[in-house]
């Protein structure tokens, strides 16, 4: 079990106010890393890390803008003197205003061209500047590892007809940026194991699959009748492979994608 220790080691977590997010940070916690809680809400952050078991901090984070990136760098090796596990983790999912009008505005030939720079720039270049700023650091002690979140949707297209009510109508479209943004975040893992391999720093994808969140029964039914083990994810469902990342119990892997999402992908 020593492989998969975190102990001593400064893990960092964006997005970790999220339903994954949380579950992130306790994994991290339970495996001994000291957990740097980073999202928007820096009261939250602060608050949730207080319930982590290990020595953790709660920091306001924009992923979209490097100097709020700086800023958390520099606290963290102020505090803590290093950076080991980086999770990108913080995304966003479409959300339109009016409900009634979501199923046209998220079908392709009506989507808007804001929301698809909005989820370019938080999941994507979100995580080119997060790796960047807090990467070099890694680098630089020529150690660490960078876990970039994907998601199914950036390995196969959406199952539109999931979002088919039993009435027959479609008041959603999962919408082109997702998939398109979680696709390039694949592509990037590699890049950036390739790049930075020779300095030690290790760069793979945790591809989850969907979890159940109070979604509308017709859909969790729909769902999980599409996935080989019949259900979706549960929030806990990705603790074991997000520790297996981190630590050295994956010592010899790079550029790599585990896949975590019952089956979803396998038919």
């Amino acid at each position: 079990m020593e492989l998969f220790s975190l102990k001593n080691k400064t893990a960092i977590v964006t997005g970790a106010l999220g339903l994954i997010g949380k579950e992130h940070c306790r994994a991290l916690s339970e495996a001994g890393a000291n957990v740097v809680v980073a999202d928007v809400n820096e009261k939250d952050c602060v608050e949730f890390a207080k319930t982590l078991e290990t020595e953790s901090i709660g920091v306001t984070l924009d992923v979209t803008e490097p100097n709020s990136i700086k800023k958390l760098r520099d606290k963290i090796l102020a505090k803590l003197g290093h950076i080991d596990v980086l999770v990108n983790n913080a995304a966003i999912n479409d959300m339109f205003e009016n409900p009634k009008a979501a199923s046209e505005q998220s079908k392709f030939e009506n989507y808007p061209l804001e929301l698809w720079q909005k989820s370019i720039d938080v999941n994507l270049t979100g995580v080119f500047l997060c790796s960047q700023i807090l990467g070099t650091v890694m680098a630089k002690q020529k150690s660490g590892s960078i876990i970039n979140i994907a998601s199914t949707y950036g390995i196969t297209a959406p199952d539109q007809s999931l979002y088919i009510k039993e009435d027959g109508s479609q008041s959603f479209y999962k919408p082109p940026a997702y998939s398109a943004t979680k696709g390039a975040v694949i592509m990037f893992t590699k890049y950036l194991a390739a790049y930075w391999g020779k300095d030690g720093v290790r760069v793979n994808t945790l591809t989850p699959g969907g979890v159940e969140n109070s979604q509308d029964e017709f859909f969790i039914k729909k769902y999980s009748e599409k996935t080989p083990l019949g259900r979706m994810a549960n929030p806990t469902d990705y603790k074991g492979a997000l520790i297996f990342l981190a630590s050295d119990a994956s010592s010899y892997m790079t550029g790599a994608n585990l896949i975590v999402d019952g089956g979803w992908t396998s038919w």
